[in-house]
Parts: structure tokens; sequence; C-alpha cells
């Protein structure tokens, strides 16, 4: 039975496109449940991840990195992100150090002053500047808005993130441990599998494809010898983009497979068969039909 002094409560991450969001929920939670990229507007959806300690529990929402739009993706993934600031007990604005403010950040923080949570500025990648340049970075940010707190963090490298997480604390209610101490997220399986492949996929591709792929898992079940088989579809907006991603006789299908599987018997602690197949459906990131076939729901 929890303890009467155990807390627990919803934290977001919001930011700019490519500032760590991912990394650092990954970090916290001691496992990949969000995908990384060194492309922006990696992630797509609400990822909610768990962590769990002997007197918290802390549902983390990484959301999109909030951009300027250029589809009705764009448009989804923004509003994903914005709708969060009210359903949490903090907020977590995570900056990137080695960029400098830019325009980008002045946006989410003008969407900041319309909220009464609190906010606690997370300056990453302090592991890519030197302690002189950090100060007067502080002070800047510092100038634009009342924060609740300020904790510079390399969320790659780990460096300080216990005493985020040590912050957090102070913002949290006492509550119930809503999930068992060893989940690390809400999301299915079939979920996380699709982001993984997915990452791989944004990993191996030229520029023009990235944001024109979803992947859907159409089939997953345990079959006799213990094996998992999991069928997945790769859509793309585009005939060419099709060959891109089978690649010359199969062989970057192949890779992505490879790689993929590798993360996804990882995750699942088994052995698994994964077959994949490329589809094209013409535009779907402007289709509010095939945006809600895809899982990209507004609600």
């Amino acid at each position: 039975m929890a303890k009467s002094s155990f807390k627990s409560g919803f934290v977001t991450i919001v930011g700019r496109p490519n500032v760590g969001k991912s990394t650092l929920m990954n970090h916290i939670v001691g496992q990949k449940i969000a995908i990384m990229s060194d492309k922006p507007q990696t992630t797509r959806n609400k990822i909610h991840g768990v962590y769990t300690s002997n007197d918290m529990q802390v549902i983390f929402l990484d959301t999109p990195g909030i951009h300027k739009r250029q589809s009705k993706l764009g448009d989804y993934m923004n509003t994903t992100a914005l709708n969060t600031f009210g359903e949490v007990e903090a907020v977590l604005f995570l900056a990137d150090a080695s960029e400098g403010f830019g325009g980008g950040d002045r946006y989410i923080i003008e969407r900041l002053k319309e909220i009464k949570t609190p906010v606690i500025l997370v300056l990453n990648k302090i592991d890519k500047i030197t302690p002189e340049e950090l100060l007067p970075m502080i002070e800047s940010y510092s100038k634009l808005y009342p924060f609740a707190e300020i904790v510079p963090i390399s969320a790659m490298m780990g460096n300080n993130v216990n005493t985020l997480l040590d912050q957090i604390a102070k913002y949290l209610p006492e509550g119930p441990q809503y999930y068992p101490e060893d989940q690390v997220t809400d999301h299915p399986e079939q979920f996380v599998c699709a982001e993984l492949i997915r990452e791989k996929i944004l990993h191996l591709t030229r520029e023009e494809v990235p944001h024109s792929i979803a992947v859907t898992i159409e089939d997953m079940r345990v079959q006799e010898n213990g094996v998992v088989y999991i069928s997945a579809v790769i859509f793309v907006e585009r005939d060419s983009q099709k060959g891109i991603i089978i690649g010359k006789q199969g062989a970057l299908l192949k890779e992505i497979g490879k790689l993929a599987r590798h993360d996804i018997e990882h995750l699942l602690g088994s052995k698994i068969f994964l077959e994949l197949w490329v589809k094209v459906k013409k535009d779907w990131r402007n289709q509010d039909r095939v945006l809600r076939d895809l899982g990209f729901n507004r609600d």
C-alpha cells in the first residue's frame, strides 16, 4: 500500500523541435519509449512515460516540438503540445543551451504566460557549452518569464537530472501510485513498436522522406514457438518514396527491419519475427480521415 506521504502527478515536457525532450524522458524512465532522431518534429503524439521512486510517481507527457505548421499533421502536433499545459502539475520548458534563445522559444513563452501552472525552465545540452556561457543565459531567460525553477542539465549525459527530479517533487501533491512500479509507459506495446520502426526509418532515409511516413501495426501475436509475430505497414505519400524506403533489391527495408527488430526484442524481452510492408497514401498528412485512421486524434 502506498505511504501517506507518497506524491504523484502529471508533468508535461514542451520545447522547440530537437531540444532533447524524448532523450530526457527516456533517461528518466530508464528505457527507450520515445523515439530519438536528429531530425526535428520526431515526436507526433503525447508519449506518456512513468517514473516511480520510493516516494513519488511522475507521469511525463513528452509532446511534439512546437513549430511553424506546414500541414494538418503539423497543426495537430502543435495543438497536442499546447493542450497539455492545463492538464498537469508542472510544465518543463526544455531549451537548447547550445543554440541559445530563438523565435520558437519566444512563441512558447508567450503561450506559457496564459497559464497558472508552475513552469520549470530546463536548459539542456550544457555539456556543449562552458560554465561561463551558462550564467548570462539563465539571466536572459529569467527576464522573459517568472520561472518557478531553473535547472541546467544534460539529458544525454544524465548530468543534473536527479536535481531536476527533486525540483519536480516540490510541485506534486500527495496522491496514489497510478501505475505498477515496473511500468514505464501507458502506451500499448503496438504503439511503441510502431514508433521504434519509424525511428529507424528517420535514421536511414534522406531528407524528403521522414515527415512523409507513418507506421501502423497490423498484426501482433505470440506464436506457438514463443516467437512474437509482428506485421507492420509503413505509409508514405508518393510512389517515389516507396522506392526509397524499400531500397535497391529491398536492402534498405531489410536494414530497417534488422535495426527495429533489435530494439523491439529488447522492449518485449522475447524473439520476434518482423514483417514490413510499404504502402502509398497520397498526401496523408493533410487528410483528416487518414490522420484519424493512423491514430492522430485531436482529443
